[in-house]
């Protein structure tokens, strides 16, 4: 990572602080996968275990502590940041540093634990800041973009090994194997989160799963660069229902290349990708995407009512998710967009539509 760029990162942070009138941020993140990236965001560190916290003050410089319970919890050689905190409650050592201040808290409601949350919430004044941060790092730099297109590059050729793999009456693990070795060859490590979307409640690819005629599997990967990427298409047959449901992808596909622009707001983007799909009578739900980046869902989402304004060089996952009246029949592909000062740009290069 540059030093240019995470001056860049801390300066649109600290931008947002003062917007929301706050004195710090505390980026909270743990080791659960796709939610680790905002801390690494502002750290260059990766959780491999428990959570680490990140203390971005508005003025001086950061640090990024640790619960001294677990030593390791990651190689924390990989961060940048000088001043590295193994503190036996982590909270009391946030609300000694931030007593009488005001504190938006990344992370408040799901990562940060509840000991740590009372100790800083006894010296400190603490608000949330999830979307505030998101908004703060909705825009990527042309280093960042760099990293989301060879997260990109991987994620596809990952799609073309489960494509090459799958047949009817092999095992979901079977199929998903060699995409997963190839994942991990490329540096992905731990940051992938990918299924195969048939089964009971949708299980994971168990080896006592196997596929019929038709599958769909949901690929998500960040490369070394630790940027969150989607990208997959359905295979096999469809039926007359998926079929009906492939022309309104198609559709939106289309739709994307000039809705996701910049001046666009969220709200308008989601109207016009799901128009498609409502005008054949299919419900979705009140997303059709979402921001991504170092953490794999951000803000803004691309829904109902989200009045934020795209802006060029935001990054955004989309995958609308159809399902029939019957509850059986569905359809699920992602991609990842690029909102370009010409409108989306999607990233991998594949067609829309079903591989046989």
């Amino acid at each position: 990572m540059s030093p240019p760029e995470i001056e860049r990162r801390y300066a649109a942070v600290r931008e947002a602080m003062d917007l929301h009138d706050v004195d710090a941020v505390v980026v909270c993140g743990s080791e659960y996968t796709g939610f680790e990236g905002a801390v690494t965001y502002l750290s260059g560190f990766v959780i491999v275990h428990r959570y680490a916290y990140v203390l971005l003050p508005r003025e001086g410089d950061p640090s990024i502590v640790f619960p001294a319970e677990a030593r390791y919890v990651g190689e924390h050689g990989t961060s940048w940041i000088e001043d590295q905190v193994f503190a036996d409650r982590p909270g009391e050592w946030l609300g000694d540093r931030l007593a009488g201040k005001r504190a938006g808290v990344y992370g408040l409601d799901y990562v940060l634990t509840v000991r740590d949350l009372e100790a800083l919430r006894s010296r400190a004044d603490v608000v949330p800041f999830d979307v505030e941060f998101d908004l703060a790092r909705a825009v990527k730099s042309g280093e960042e973009i760099e990293s989301v297109r060879d997260s990109v590059r991987i994620n596809t050729q990952g799609f073309h090994l489960f494509a090459e793999a799958y047949e009817p009456g092999k095992s979901a693990a079977e199929v998903l194997a060699p995409a997963e070795a190839y994942f991990v060859a490329e540096g992905c490590g731990r940051l992938t989160m990918n299924m195969v979307l048939v089964g009971a409640e949708f299980a994971i690819a168990r080896s006592d799963t196997m596929l019929g005629d038709f599958c769909i599997p949901s690929l998500e990967i960040a490369g070394s660069g630790g940027h969150w990427v989607e990208v997959s298409r359905a295979l096999g047959t469809a039926n007359a229902e998926v079929g009906r449901m492939l022309e309104a992808y198609e559709e939106y596909f289309e739709a994307a290349k000039s809705a996701l622009r910049p001046g666009a707001t969220a709200h308008d983007a989601h109207r016009a990708v799901a128009k498609g799909f409502t005008d054949r009578g299919y419900h979705l739900g009140h997303v059709t995407g979402h921001s991504i980046g170092m953490t794999m869902i951000e803000h803004p989402k691309i829904g109902e009512g989200i009045e934020t304004e795209l802006k060029e060089n935001m990054v955004f996952s989309m995958h609308p998710h159809v399902i029939a009246e019957n509850g059986h029949d569905c359809l699920y592909m992602q991609d990842t967009w690029l909102v370009t000062a010409n409108g989306g740009e999607p990233l991998a290069g594949l067609p829309m539509k079903i591989y046989a």
